[in-house]
């Protein structure tokens, strides 16, 4: 007998007997132990599951299973096997390739490196035309300059090739679906990669490998710090373009691209060592004839070659080169000293680029600006002159230089001439030191640096004129130091392209959106024919508490109001908001009486009120979908609707009255509760910001609730920052300012680092007879005066500045951009000055009033000037100049006490409304006594008989004794600082009168 075993499990399957060398089997079978009561297919699966769910292929090979007959192809998909053993699917080669250049685009982002490259850049952005494959690199300070980038390149590829971009392929970056509005509406479809699936974006992310195989060629050969990454990069994409390849059968993308070979006559070694000639200009008769450089690239739009000078330390452009290029000096890493930062050459060439951009910002009496280096949480605002089709460059890209870039190639012959001639730099240069890279001592701690409005990686500098010498936060408590700190680090992003790139902010949009949905602000609809829906856009804002926390990251959605239609889409629009004189006022009286003062914010305010027009809106960026057709047909007013603010204040006001507040006639946006013995409540709106101001806190929390009944209300507790205003509480008073809006004016004009002067305007200045070419883009102008203007909220000694700059906002000349931007340099000398609103029981009014007679030499008009006290506070003032020509200094003095007159009448009937009485006279002050006299006097001649009736109401004011006029020197007259421009001393001391303080100046 003969017993066959299993070759795997050793059991025994047979038995059979040997006949002459031959096995005979019975057939004889042994019962196994795997025998089950199910049919084959389940002893398939049982057998799947006992082996650990090998594939069926395996189990069906087991020789153990022959005699079975098992059926392995009706076998129920396994869920374990999925969830243990799935693996992704493979990536065949893809054979789709674009019939013509510019049709299909790749785009990715490389970065951040670690190290900056020369230009402080710390990306690049690729694209990669698939039908050529030519590749375009950019270097970018931040990724949110991607979107103007891809358009000022699908703009070149219109203008310079004539082609129309198809297709743009790219990954899920946040930087490239802000482009997803702007590619719709050019009929241009996004295709984007699978989330974690760079594959599918293959061909761009190879051509990275590629460029960064030749840059650290080029960079090992030469022997250059890593700091010139960025020049091996640009250098890489230069040579790709113009390398022929298998792909291509043997041709260049170059050649693809425009039809013919490229050539390769410019070719020269990376990093080899080269000497430049000298200009003629720099030329000593026994001095150097050449300078020593090294060769990094191929600068865009010039016939020359991009250098590094060794001995100067700078980059520059020369056609003027003779090459070595088998020697390569380097720079070793020990003692390389990073260059000036300049213009970037972002483009990999010359024929296939678009050219740069050119700023048109005015010059500040130096040649270029360098901002303050931005952090990676830091948001770069773009600039305010916007690139046109020919100008790929972001906005941050124009400030990224110290040295000018040459207008023409140094080995060129210089051109003789008028307007030709180089011009030497003016004395008044000495000025405008604008090394703003670091601006503060190292001394300082990250707090101190942080609230003085400069991150602390600039904390080290060479600048003469820092800005620590002239601002400080020691006076503060620890507590208003960590608010002023938290206050100036945070970012707000300017655009919708900015804030997506964060995920607080766009979780701040989702929640707008939601409150205005679950609000049923709107129904989405299509719209009827013949209607147009505005436009909206996102704006943002940080909203703290009074210790210095984020309370809120506000989005607000708002429509575009301004392309409403008067009768058809609003009526009546008129709704008050608070006076900033009204602000001062209730702040003043909160000093002298020791009330508790908070403030309070309503969410998402203009939904409460309803909407009787019918209005359609488009679908808010972000949130469109793919159904283009299909708007928003609003049921509630929205923020940037006229008729909003209205809808919204009558709902406000009748909530308020209902409490018990009167309002008050003499500012519609005050309301006050004087009802119960001994408590004063009173409240000043600004749209939704509440100032609230009680003496009891018991009766302001219970007011606080009656509010969040009525409407969702953050309680931002006690007032630190309204409106841009800083306002901080000590014994002495309120102390109001605008630090950090007066830091981000100084910022963006570039002059952190420039010399400050001691009065905001030139003593004589003849700024309306200037003259000159306007400036090529006024904008910045007049965003400037335009701040400046609402910097004379705490600062009235800027009011004559501002008024004489706005009178140019049409068509300025460069006299009035230096004019503004001394103003600049003064505000550097006391960015934290401000006004103090002492606590004193004075509460009488007093006036000083002043003109500057015939002071316009264009229209020989006058100017007057006020400035009102409460007690020894300012909390009025103004410069204006007046409607007739004054034919003697008299009578425009006189004119100036009638204009006075007005804004005390009011301010009384103000104070009477906040229950304050002033039944004493008013003191009147004026320099004139000519002017003295005519209004106490009712003497009719001839010098006089032309002046209007409605002026001797001066005359009647003094008769009633309403007011008393009396006599004051020029030399004592603080209006006479916002009437002309004075001398340092002169402007010095009557500041000094008006209880201006700069009490975060550094002790001297």
């Amino acid at each position: 007998m003969k017993s066959p075993h299993d070759r795997f499990t050793k059991t025994l399957i047979g038995a059979g007997e040997e006949r002459e060398g031959v096995y005979y089997f019975t057939g004889v079978t042994v019962a196994r132990a795997h025998r089950t009561e199910k049919g084959k297919a389940s002893s398939s699966v049982l057998w799947h599951r006992r082996l650990g769910h090998p594939s069926y292929k395996v189990l069906a090979s087991l020789p153990v299973f022959d005699s079975f007959k098992l059926d392995f192809d009706h076998i129920s998909p396994c869920d374990i096997c999925f969830r243990a053993k799935q693996t992704r699917e493979v990536f065949y080669d893809s054979f789709n390739k674009a019939s013509d250049s510019f049709a299909l685009i790749h785009c990715d982002v490389w970065g951040p490196y670690r190290t900056p490259s020369s230009c402080g850049a710390a990306y690049f952005l690729t694209i990669v035309d698939d039908f050529s494959r030519a590749v375009w690199t950019y270097l970018m300070l931040e990724k949110s300059e991607v979107p103007l980038l891809l358009k000022n390149f699908i703009a070149m590829g219109e203008r310079q090739f004539g082609k129309q971009v198809k297709f743009v392929r790219s990954d899920n970056g946040t930087e490239f679906i802000a482009l997803s509005s702007f590619l719709k509406q050019r009929g241009i479809t996004h295709q984007t990669s699978c989330v974690d699936t760079p594959q599918q974006n293959g061909r761009v992310e190879r051509k990275h490998r590629h460029i960064l195989n030749i840059a650290r060629a080029c960079l090992f050969q030469a022997r250059l710090p890593v700091t010139f990454w960025g020049e091996s990069i640009l250098t890489a994409a230069y040579i790709i373009n113009r390398t022929p390849t298998v792909i291509l059968k043997g041709k260049t993308p170059y050649e693809l691209l425009h039809g013919s070979p490229p050539s390769y006559d410019s070719l020269r070694v990376f990093g080899c060592l080269c000497y430049a000639h000298r200009r003629s200009r720099d030329k000593d008769k026994f001095g150097d004839r050449s300078r020593k450089c090294l060769f990094v690239g191929y600068p865009f739009g010039k016939k020359a070659w991009k250098l590094y000078d060794i001995e100067r330390n700078e980059f520059f452009s020369s056609r003027d080169v003779v090459f070595l290029e088998d020697e390569f000096p380097g720079i070793p890493d020990s003692t390389y000293v990073s260059p000036p930062l300049y213009q970037p050459d972002v483009s990999i060439d010359d024929w296939l680029s678009p050219l740069p951009v050119q700023s048109h910002t005015p010059p500040l009496h130096t040649t270029t600006l360098q901002e303050l280096p931005t952090t990676d949480n830091t948001t770069i605002a773009p600039s305010s002159s916007i690139p046109t089709v020919d100008q790929p460059l972001s906005p941050s890209a124009e400030h990224r230089q110290m040295a000018p870039i040459e207008p023409v190639s140094p080995g060129l012959p210089e051109i003789l001439g008028r307007g030709h001639r180089q011009r030497q730099p003016s004395v008044l240069l000495k000025n405008y030191v604008t090394n703003t890279a670091s601006l503060l001592p190292t001394t300082l701690s990250l707090t101190s640096s942080a609230s003085l409005g400069v991150s602390a990686d600039s904390v080290s500098g060479k600048t003469p004129y820092p800005i620590s010498d002239y601002i400080t936060d020691v006076i503060y408590s620890k507590c208003h130091k960590v608010f002023l700190a938290n206050l100036t680090t945070a970012v707000i992003p300017a655009t919708y392209s900015q804030a997506i790139l964060d995920k607080i902010w766009c979780d701040s949009m989702k929640d707008e959106v939601e409150a205005l949905e679950l609000n049923k602000t709107w129904n989405i609809t299509t719209l009827p024919p013949g209607k147009k829906a505005i436009g909206c856009k996102w704006l943002y804002t940080i909203k703290f508490h009074s210790n210095g926390e984020i309370a809120r990251y506000k989005s607000r959605l708002v429509a575009l109001g301004n392309r409403q239609r008067e009768g058809l889409d609003y009526t009546d629009t008129f709704a008050p908001v608070i006076k900033p004189t009204s602000i001062r006022m209730l702040l003043k009286l909160a000093a002298s009486t020791h009330l508790e003062v908070h403030q309070m914010d309503v969410s998402n305010a203009f939904l409460h009120g309803a909407l009787e027009e019918e209005v359609y809106m488009k679908i808010p960026p972000g949130f469109e979908g793919l159904d283009y057709s299909k708007v928003c047909l609003l049921k509630k007013s929205i923020y940037g609707l006229k008729q909003s603010p209205r809808c919204w204040f009558a709902k406000l006001s009748t909530a308020l009255k209902t409490y018990g507040f009167v309002q008050s006639k003499a500012d519609y946006s005050h309301f006050s509760y004087l009802k119960d013995a001994g408590i004063a409540l009173h409240i000043l709106i600004y749209v939704d910001d509440f100032i609230v101001a009680c003496n009891s806190l018991p009766h302001l929390q219970r007011f606080k609730e009656y509010l969040s009944t009525c409407f969702k209300m953050k309680d931002l507790g006690k007032l630190k920052y309204f409106l841009g205003i800083e306002v901080a509480r000590a014994s002495e008073g309120f102390f109001l300012s605008q630090r950090k809006y007066c830091l981000d004016i100084i910022t963006e004009t570039g002059l952190l680092g420039a010399k400050p002067t001691p009065v905001p305007m030139e003593f004589n200045h003849k700024l309306s007879l200037a003259v000159g070419e306007p400036l090529t883009d006024p904008l910045p102008y007049r965003r400037l005066v335009g701040r400046l203007i609402y910097l004379t909220f705490t600062r009235p000694e800027l009011c004559y500045s501002v008024h004489i700059l706005s009178q140019f906002m049409k068509a300025p000349v460069q006299a009035h951009w230096d004019a503004a931007v001394r103003v600049v340099r003064y505000l550097k000398g006391c960015p934290g000055q401000g006004l103090l609103l002492r606590s004193t029981s004075n509460m009488q009014l007093t006036a000083y009033c002043d003109s500057d007679y015939g002071a316009c030499p264009l229209t020989r008009r006058s100017l007057s000037a006020y400035i009102i006290l409460l007690g020894p506070s300012p909390i009025s003032w103004k410069t204006k100049k007046q409607d007739t020509v004054s034919m003697s200094s008299a009578e425009a003095e006189y004119r100036a006490m009638a204009y006075t007159l007005k804004e005390l009448k009011w301010l009384k009937e103000l104070l009477r409304s906040f229950g304050v009485g002033h039944d004493q006279p008013m003191k009147l002050y004026c320099d004139s006594t000519a002017a003295l006299h005519i209004a106490a006097n009712p003497v009719f001649h001839e010098r006089t008989k032309h002046v209007e009736s409605d002026c001797h109401f001066v005359r009647d004011a003094v008769q009633s004794h309403l007011i008393t006029t009396e006599h004051i020197t020029t030399e004592e007259q603080p209006a006479d600082i916002l009437t002309k421009a004075l001398p340092s001393p002169s402007f010095t001391y009557l500041l000094s009168k008006l209880d201006v303080q700069d009490i975060a100046s550094p002790p001297t």
